[in-house]
């Protein structure tokens, strides 16, 4: 699909959005509908634009090969709200920046950005909607989504550590908000479980299993995302501790155990390429049963392209990794391969991916109020203009 017809269903979902079309309604009345672009669906904005947004649309418009060869689709350009989260939390009786959720859309809207991932629900008392952690506030985030041509495609929350009655229906109330914004998906930003021992690992899938199943039938895809101790190897084999623990490897990677043994189904994955790619300088080697090193080097790309669906989500996160350490950059900064990656992770236009800098406040340097902005903006550039 080329990028004028991924604009055209963007455009006519917004439509079907201001129409009060569900989620499923828009992705049967978008199907085919490259003709929606000539609605020409705009909305007003509070701010205006940064020298910064305006160079990143010029070089969206003007940026080598057309809509040929695109490795990142305009409708799968997105954004995890954690990365502008000073922004979000911004006081608007202190600043003329973009302050509070509905500020900060419209920005990202102008940038270019189609997609939102939730870090939670909270901004400064002063923005306007004040307390939006609830359902009558996610009716309003959802009304300035809609307003901003923007899709939320998922939440970093928190999913039940038990299963009782209880808890599933405080799993049940969350994906009612999730419905209510639009996602496609629900989850969580942290890992399935910290442990290394084959038996958290379990009881971790059955339960991941069972909520899955449940964010079925609200019609949502529930997803872990990783960092980079999610692939180091589990201790699953060799003489146990003192306290019967295994402590060493079959050389199996943690996550990777995780993907065999939940329903592919039910439980799906957000990879964070920064942090996989952090995990593949780290954990490199292995004690095997028999106390032997074993050599094993992770591969990201090799692990999504063999079951490329099972990851819905990508965090595009960038890097820079030298013989004595890694840190984050904005994205088009680092040394990670986007471009092979992308290439290499196979059905392209099927993945969401979300650009993330946890330091966007800050790096690089010197800090200053408009600087996650600004690295959005560039980072967004540099994704658009991806070929391959």
């Amino acid at each position: 699909m080329d990028d004028i017809t991924y604009q055209a269903e963007e455009d006519a979902r917004v439509l079907g959005g201001k129409l009060g079309l569900s989620r499923r309604q828009l992705l049967a009345a978008t199907t085919g509908m490259a003709a929606a672009a000539a609605f020409g669906l705009g909305t007003g904005h509070a701010h205006a634009a940064t020298g910064a947004t305006a160079a990143a649309a010029a070089a969206v418009k003007t940026g080598p090969g057309g809509g040929n060869g695109v490795l990142v689709p305009p409708g799968k350009r997105g954004i995890i709200l954690y990365t502008v989260r000073d922004a979000i939390s911004r006081d608007p009786n202190t600043t003329d920046l973009p302050s509070g959720f509905k500020e900060v859309f419209a920005e990202l809207s102008r940038i270019g950005y189609k997609q939102i991932e939730f870090a939670g629900f909270g901004q400064s008392a002063n923005a306007e909607g004040g307390n939006v952690n609830n359902v009558a506030g996610a009716h309003l985030l959802r009304t300035w989504l809609d307003d901003n041509g923007l899709e939320a495609e998922g939440n970093h929350g928190s999913i039940p550590s038990t299963i009782t009655d209880a808890t599933l229906a405080q799993f049940d109330a969350a994906c009612e908000i999730a419905n209510i914004l639009g996602f496609g998906h629900i989850g969580t930003g942290n890992d399935p479980t910290s442990s290394a021992y084959l038996s958290d690992w379990q009881a971790a899938a059955e339960r991941w299993n069972i909520l899955g199943a449940r964010a079925a039938t609200h019609g949502l895809k529930l997803y872990t995302h990783n960092h980079d101790t999610a692939y180091n190897f589990l201790l699953d084999s060799g003489p146990a501790d003192a306290a019967g623990r295994p402590t060493r490897s079959s050389g199996v990677r943690r996550l990777e155990w995780f993907l065999q043994n939940t329903d592919p189904n039910y439980v799906w994955l957000e990879m964070d390429i920064y942090w996989a790619h952090v995990a593949q300088y780290r954990f490199r080697q292995f004690t095997a049963a028999d106390g032997t090193l074993v050599d094993n080097v992770f591969d990201p790309a090799g692990l999504v392209a063999a079951q490329t669906n099972r990851f819905p989500l990508f965090h595009a996160k960038d890097g820079m990794f030298t013989p004595t350490g890694y840190s984050i950059t904005p994205f088009g900064q680092g040394n990670i391969d986007y471009k092979t990656f992308f290439q290499r992770v196979g059905a392209k236009g099927y993945h969401n991916s979300m650009y993330e800098q946890d330091n966007a406040a800050t790096v690089p340097a010197p800090a200053a109020p408009d600087l996650s902005l600004r690295n959005a903006a560039t980072s967004f550039a540099h994704m658009a203009s991806l070929r391959g």
